[in-house]
């Protein structure tokens, strides 16, 4: 969650005025970064004709007139709640001593809070401002309501209690959007209005719990107001000084935000004491002094904190895809729109169904729209197909016969998205157990029943390559959680300068390494976070915003071929592959293939889109803070991990697999807190669905025995070709169909039969041709759905909400783009293959 929205979801609501202007700082700074950018870069009629104020000024400027607006806020209400726990711890002496004389008036006390200094004024305009919006406020109750009984009567002078009312207008935009919001989620501390009313009703008592539970929530609203707003300026100057490379936030937080009076530690230990005394107040009157009691019946009132924390590069991926519904279909099969524009909001009546109506000799009928839609009409096909090749005798043994229909439908879902993905995945163990396909390992291969069945699907469901997937998932968590994989990156992206064509192979490159490590699924949500200051002071339409997008998004696809847990395509390529490949093997093969083809992109996106014109960059800086002891063990841990799956084959009677050291850091991490359950639950699970299905699809493929009798067909027809033939053949299939289908869906249905035709060779070469057909999965990159990474980048929008890239720019740019990557896998990463014995 941003900052920002802790602000928001913090903020007592009728103070929501008098906190720091979050989003406006930040908005200025952006401001600042531009016209820093305008004036130093670019040709002499580009830049302003009137210098502007040095940055760190007019930023200062800005800082002064919030600190001053919270500072006057804090003094007044800080007073107030003072003068009503004095008042109240009076009353609660003196109802110990006996019955309460509420009919006298007493003069007004004079308290610390009263003497107490204010901050010497400065000449700040909010300071005004934030004193009326204060004070101007309507009195609670009706004067006669407070001659009634008791406690009541002293309810005006002992709580003197105004009810701020903000004015809107004033409000800063942090507040406005979520004020109503959050009015419905927090207790009121005004809880007394209504006292006078029903005074009579109550004993004292009952009265004085009542207005101990209302200051004890006010005083630490209070204090919930200074933390927010302190940790509001450091973060806000810690941006400042990122964004317009100043170093301004050691400076004045030490000058002037930690000596402003709400900051100082003896504010903190006044109010500390003012809170204990109230806890102290409340354990006489109802807990007969027990002040633990006291304190967790009093903390129960209050409202439940929403702590800001760092988001994982999964989760900002969840969001990206929540928004764009992973670029794919347009509408749902029900005809529910996913566009973002419609999505039902709060308020708005709740979303019918599209009907039509139409006649018949029988009388006029109403259907839903989705059911005659392309959707539903391609879902009817399909089934259709499926019922056909059930019925229709085309192999010799029923096991075969379904296992056929079920893998035709299966891979017409996938290709067609009619259902979701991980849907299609779900129906395939269903399928296998119903369908009977599968036959026992020995001879004579008789079929499961379904008990049986349902063991053997479900056990190659959950296999260790899972386990490698999910060990992958969450050394990326770590490192985004961190910002770890931030901070290389900047450092590499900032040494690049500002020449366009060093800056985009720059970004290429980063990319390339972040999908090797942290998986091609995460590595462009990360890529387009860093550049987005870059971005932001391009001119609109800009050639390098398309090419620098275009090249993350290729490079990513580059990068998914780099090491066995870069893509979920190459998890799945080790589960099939006998006996799996070293990390040493793999690295040897693909990245000489990655970088090489990483080049001829970067060739082509210079040639096609040419950034250099007229543009200027502003440098990316790295982050200054130093590491962290927390960023150094999970740096250590990840480093190791990767050590031991690198390591994997020679520590095979201590591990066994590699899925089994995979739980390693999924335990360090998780087990020791630097990643919570929700982080767990913000895995892509989608995609570990999916891989899962695959598994158990190619299982039931082989255990059927339908993939020995088509590779036996596939193997008579190429058997006349070298080993070389049959891998550009197979390589020119696999690139075709993963250009149409997710990388990963093709390797699942694919890769199975690409191995059994190697192993059927004279001279059997199985793990070369998985090898060179999982290298194309990755290299299909022609269209926006030709993988994670493709879909990511067509989603990214400029500030107006116009897309950067079309389909056009990815047919273009990715065709040739995939041609040259298969040219350079059928040569040097042949050669390679060869090389290393595969």
């Amino acid at each position: 969650m941003k900052f920002s929205h802790s602000i928001q979801f913090n903020a007592v609501p009728d103070w929501s005025s008098h906190y720091i202007a979050y989003s406006n700082l930040k908005k200025l700074i952006y401001q600042l970064e531009k016209t820093i950018h305008q004036s130093s870069g670019g040709d002499a009629e580009s830049r302003p004709l009137i210098q502007y104020e040095d940055p760190e000024t007019v930023f200062i400027r800005a800082l002064d007139v919030e600190l001053e607006k919270i500072s006057s806020f804090y003094v007044l209400k800080e007073k107030e709640l003072v003068d009503e726990a004095d008042a109240l711890l009076r009353d609660v002496g003196a109802f110990e001593d006996g019955p309460i004389d509420e009919s006298q008036p007493r003069p007004p006390v004079r308290t610390r809070s009263a003497e107490r200094p204010r901050p010497p004024p400065q000449p700040r305009s909010q300071s005004a401002r934030s004193r009326n919006s204060t004070e101007d406020g309507v009195e609670d109750s009706e004067d006669e309501a407070d001659e009634t009984v008791g406690l009541a009567s002293r309810r005006r002078s002992s709580f003197g209690r105004r009810r701020t009312v903000p004015n809107i207008m004033q409000a800063s935009t942090d507040m406005t959007a979520s004020t109503e919001l959050t009015r419905s989620l927090r207790r009121y501390s005004a809880t007394y209005d209504d006292y006078a009313e029903q005074a009579a009703l109550f004993s004292s008592g009952i009265m004085l719990k009542k207005r101990i539970i209302t200051i004890y929530v006010q005083l630490c609203e209070l204090k919930s107001y200074a933390q927010l707003n302190r940790t509001g300026f450091s973060k806000v100057l810690k941006k400042f000084d990122k964004i317009v490379d100043r170093q301004l936030r050691r400076k004045y937080m030490d000058s002037y935000v930690d000596t402003a009076y709400p900051f100082r530690s003896e504010t903190t230990a006044d109010l500390e004491e003012n809170i204990s005394k109230i806890v102290d107040a409340y354990a006489t009157i109802v807990t007969n002094g027990d002040n633990e009691a006291a304190n967790r019946d009093l903390r129960s009132h209050l409202r439940e904190h929403v702590v800001w924390e760092r988001n994982t590069v999964w989760r900002d991926l969840i969001g990206m895809e929540r928004r764009a519904e992973a670029a794919s279909l347009g509408h749902t099969l029900l005809g529910r729109d996913t566009d973002l524009t419609k999505t039902l909001r709060q308020g708005d009546a709740e979303q019918v169904l599209p009907t039509k109506e139409i006649s018949t000799p029988l009388g006029r009928f109403t259907y839903p729209v989705w059911l005659f839609s392309s959707t539903m009409m391609t879902l009817l096909v399909i089934l259709t197909i499926f019922f056909v090749l059930l019925l229709v005798p085309l192999m010799e043994k029923p096991e075969q016969q379904n296992c056929l229909a079920m893998l035709v439908l299966v891979s017409l879902l996938w290709a067609t998205e009619a259902i979701p993905l991980f849907v299609t995945s779900l129906t395939i163990p269903f399928l296998c157990v119903v369908l009977k396909v599968f036959r026992q390992t020995e001879r004579p291969h008789t079929r499961l029943d379904s008990k049986d069945a349902t063991a053997a699907v479900f056990a190659a469901m959950w296999t260790p390559v899972i386990m490698l997937l999910l060990g992958g998932f969450t050394l990326a968590a770590a490192l985004s959680k961190c910002s770890i994989d931030k901070r290389i990156a900047t450092f590499v992206l900032s040494k690049a300068g500002t020449q366009p064509r060093t800056v985009l192979i720059a970004n290429m490159a980063v990319a390339a390494v972040a999908s090797m490590l942290i998986s091609n699924v995460a590595a462009p949500v990360l890529c387009f976070g860093i550049i987005e200051p870059m971005l932001r002071n391009l001119p609109a339409g800009s050639n390098m915003s398309k090419a620098v997008i275009m090249g993350i998004a290729l490079a990513s696809n580059i990068g998914g071929m780099l090491s066995p847990i870069a893509s979920p395509q190459n998890v799945v390529a080790i589960g099939i592959m006998n006996p799996a490949p070293t990390w040493g093997q793999w690295f040897f093969i693909a990245i000489p293939v990655g970088v090489i083809s990483l080049l001829l992109i970067w060739a082509i996106l210079l040639v096609t889109f040419q950034p250099g014109r007229g543009t200027t960059i502003v440098p990316i800086r790295p982050v200054r803070d130093p590491f962290t002891g927390l960023q150094w063990f999970v740096s250590i841990v990840t480093v190791s991990t990767i050590g031991l799956w690198c390591a994997s084959h020679q520590l095979e009677s201590t591990f066994g697999d590699m899925g089994v050291i995979a739980i390693i850091p999924i335990v360090l991490f998780f087990g020791l807190g630097i990643l919570t359950k929700e982080d767990f639950n913000n895995f892509p699970w989608t995609i570990i669905i999916l891989a899962a299905g695959g598994l158990s699809l190619g299982k039931a493929v082989n255990s059927s025995g339908l993939l020995h009798t088509v590779t036996g067909a596939i193997t008579a027809r190429v058997e006349h070709l070298s080993l070389y033939g049959i891998l550009v053949v197979f390589s020119g299939l696999i690139l075709v169909i993963a250009t149409f289908i997710s990388h990963t869906v093709a390797a699942l249905i694919i890769l199975p039969l690409v191995f059994d035709v190697g192993q059927r060779l004279e001279q059997p070469h199985p793990n070369l041709l998985v090898m060179a057909g999982v290298l194309m999965c990755s290299a299909a990159m022609a269209l926006p759905t030709s993988g994670f990474p493709n879909m990511t980048a067509i989603m990214k929008e400029d500030p107006t909400g116009q897309r950067y890239l079309h389909v056009k720019h990815f047919i273009t740019r990715g065709v040739p783009s995939s041609l040259l990557t298969m040219l350079v896998v059928v040569t040097v990463g042949y050669g390679a293959m060869i090389v290393s014995g595969m």
